[in-house]
C-alpha cells in the first residue's frame, strides 16, 4: 500500500468516520483544519484529502471502526509504515492477529505475519509484542533471522 492509495482509501472513509462520531460537517472540518466546503467535496469524492488531513484523521480517530475496517489495522500504525517506511519501530503490544493477519512463518518465539488488506508485514513474539514491521517481505525475513540468532530461546522439539 503506497501513500497515494492510502490517501484515496481514507478520503473515502471520512464521511463514515464523521457519522460514526456523530459530528456535523462544520465540527469535522474544524477538527481536520479544513473548510466545510473542502470536507463536502471530499465526502462527495470530488476531491481527495491531503496527506496532512489523512494523518490528522487517523491520529484523532485511531479507534474508529470505519477506519479499522477499511485498513484492517490501526490507522496510526499504517500512517507510520507509509510515512517512515517503518524499519524498526519501538516494541508495542499487539492483539496477535485475528482475522486481518495471515501467519507466514513461525520459528522459535517469533511469528511473521502479513496484513491481508494493506499487505505490510510484522514480526511478533509469543507475547504479541511487535519487533519489526515493513512492506518488504525480504527485509522481514532477514530481520526474523537476525532476531532468531539473538534469541536465547530455542524452539522446543517434540520427542
Amino acid at each position: 500500500m503506497d501513500k497515494q492509495y492510502f490517501t484515496e482509501l481514507i478520503s473515502n472513509q471520512i464521511r463514515y468516520v464523521r457519522l460514526e462520531q456523530k459530528f456535523t460537517q462544520e465540527r469535522m472540518a474544524y477538527l481536520l483544519g479544513i473548510s466545510k466546503k473542502t470536507l463536502s467535496q471530499i465526502e462527495k469524492e470530488k476531491k481527495t484529502a491531503s496527506w496532512a488531513v489523512i494523518v490528522t484523521l487517523c491520529a484523532l480517530f485511531e479507534e474508529s471502526t470505519a477506519l479499522k475496517k477499511a485498513i484492517g489495522d490501526n490507522p496510526v500504525d499504517t500512517v507510520q509504515f507509509i510515512a517512515l517506511e517503518d524499519s524498526d519501530p519501538p516494541q508495542d503490544k499487539r492483539l496477535g492477529g485475528g482475522i486481518w493477519w495471515r501467519e507466514l512463518k513461525s520459528s522459535g518465539p517469533f511469528r511473521l505475519q502479513q496484513n491481508i488488506i494493506s499487505k505490510h508485514y510484522r514480526i511478533l513474539d509469543f507475547h504479541n509484542y511487535r519487533y519489526s514491521s515493513s512492506f518488504s517481505k525480504k527485509e522481514m525475513m532477514s530481520r526474523m533471522n537476525e532476531l532468531l540468532k539473538q534469541c536465547p530461546l530455542q524452539p522446543i522439539l517434540k520427542k
